[in-house]
């Protein structure tokens, strides 16, 4: 028979463990399209569309206001300070409120015995009734707990300020990276018409080349060579058209617009292509960059918390001082007062942060120390990547020049052979041959300029000023292109204390 319930039993807690299992089912193939149609929907809805050419401030401005990555900082962003005001929080007593209803099978009971004689010296007896109801309303306030959490909160407080900092790098490298994206999608718009119309008559030029050799016209090694040296050229014309062809959909990825999106850039004219100039001496860049990069001013913060976690090692070391008060309610009608107040004064001390606090606080002290040599080792990188990026635009400058020379030199030759063709004195194979010098050298022209605009912006973010204000009139995408294009003019005219978070 006992047997029999323990066999009972233990089925008893098979099936309920097995009604307990938890079992989770793969996701559908209707719930992944579900979730790609919404992923869509977030990612591009709500975005103003694209009625005008744009301009490189607009494509700043839509990749600043729509971009993923910078949408992803603005939240972080917000959580820093909802954490902040979480923090605070923990600073305030500890209220604790409960109330209820207690009851009972039977009447709780007792009765007494003598510990001399072993006898019952008091009959069964309550003070408690078998149902009753309690109230409890308690504050406990630990003064060390308290300034704990105040140092605590001052440590969020900096977070929030780092993740500020955080942001602010990432606005300065989108803003960099359409930078160079759009230039090169300029260069493309302007060459991608010239390289396949090109391509189109060196095609044509092939299938009278091919012509001439199936009917054994002319020698055919020169026949050969020439069809040789043609497809050399689609070849050469169709590397460039590949560099060219993703520079439009990196800056449409930069600005997150649908792959698919036809737009057209704003092109500058030739003559509107200038060969920018650095207005501000490199003894107030240096010390602008000290003072402004984002990288540094969040290791400043990091040196801070680190400070402040040095304080926390030091006062968990203390006694605490714990206050307490509450307010009672008992509906027991055996109790002469059913609702109380009391109060209390507590001091605990654990001992064992008396051993350990030592070793801490030499832990946090090494912390400090290190946030303020990685500090350091930041300053002397920045500075040393200040004097690479001069010098990267200075040969940026050098190089546009010698292709703007080129470019010219290849434009006049071009024109004196096409004058030459049209007179017959010269071969359809030197025309086209000049014309594909004269495009290359267009577009090596081109592609110096946006790495002349590219190492130019390089400076701008290297010295950690914010081309993007923290107010602007409003959020629309013109205000945010206007006032990049002004906060530009001013670091063109020099005016970089316009340009200062601070």
């Amino acid at each position: 028979m006992l047997k029999g319930r323990k066999l009972f039993s233990l089925s008893l807690i098979v099936v309920a463990m097995s009604g307990c299992a938890v079992n989770s089912q793969p996701f559908s193939k209707a719930e992944g399209e579900q979730r790609i149609q919404q992923d869509k929907i977030a990612m591009f809805s709500k975005q103003e569309p694209v009625t005008a050419p744009i301009t490189l401030y607009d494509a700043m401005a839509r990749a600043l206001k729509y971009n993923l990555e910078a949408r992803l900082k603005v939240m972080e962003q917000a959580l820093s300070q909802q954490q902040l005001e979480l923090a605070r929080y923990d600073m305030l007593p500890q209220i604790a409120m409960s109330a209820g209803y207690v009851g009972r099978s039977n009447i709780s009971a007792s009765s007494s015995r003598s510990i001399e004689t072993g006898r019952q010296s008091l009959e069964p007896s309550t003070s408690l009734d078998q149902n009753r109801d309690v109230a409890d309303l308690t504050m406990v306030w630990n003064v060390l707990d308290f300034g704990v959490s105040y140092v605590s909160a001052k440590q969020r407080a900096d977070q929030r300020w780092i993740a500020d900092e955080r942001k602010r790098k990432v606005v300065h490298t989108i803003i960099q990276d359409v930078r160079s994206a759009y230039w090169r999608a300029v260069a493309a718009e302007r060459l991608l018409g010239r390289i396949d119309s090109l391509i189109d008559r060196v095609n044509q030029a092939r299938e009278a080349s091919e012509h001439m050799s199936a009917q054994q016209v002319g020698d055919p090694v020169e026949v050969l060579s020439y069809r040789r040296t043609l497809i050399d050229a689609v070849r050469q014309l169709e590397e460039q058209r590949r560099a060219l062809s993703l520079a439009k959909t990196e800056l449409a990825t930069l600005m997150n617009l649908p792959l698919d999106t036809a737009y057209t850039l704003s092109l500058p004219e030739k003559d509107d292509m200038s060969v920018p100039q650095l207005n501000v001496d490199f003894a107030t860049l240096e010390q602008t960059a000290l003072l402004s990069r984002p990288e540094l001013r969040e290791q400043d913060y990091q040196v801070r918390i680190h400070t402040a976690e040095t304080r926390k090692t030091l006062l968990r070391m203390l006694p605490g001082l714990e206050v307490s008060a509450g307010g009672h309610y008992d509906s027991n009608s055996f109790m002469v007062n059913q609702s109380w107040a009391d109060v209390g004064v507590k001091v605990t001390w654990n001992l064992f942060n008396l051993l350990s606090g030592p070793a801490a606080y030499k832990t946090a002290k090494a912390n400090e120390s290190v946030s303020e040599v990685q500090r350091q080792a930041m300053s002397l990188a920045i500075m040393a990547q200040l004097y690479v990026a001069r010098a990267n635009f200075n040969e940026a400058q050098r190089q546009y020049k010698t292709s703007e020379e080129l470019s010219d030199l290849d434009g006049q030759i071009a024109g004196q052979l096409r004058n030459r063709y049209k007179a017959n004195s010269i071969g359809e194979l030197q025309l086209i041959q000049g014309e594909l010098n004269a495009l290359n050298a267009n577009l090596r022209q081109d592609l110096a300029y946006a790495e002349l605009r590219n190492t130019y912006g390089q400076i701008l973010s290297t010295v950690g000023l914010d081309l993007l204000p923290k107010t602007l009139p409003s959020d629309r995408l013109t205000d945010i292109s206007n006032a990049l294009r002004q906060s530009e003019s001013n670091w063109q005219q020099g005016k970089i204390s316009a340009m200062q978070s601070f």
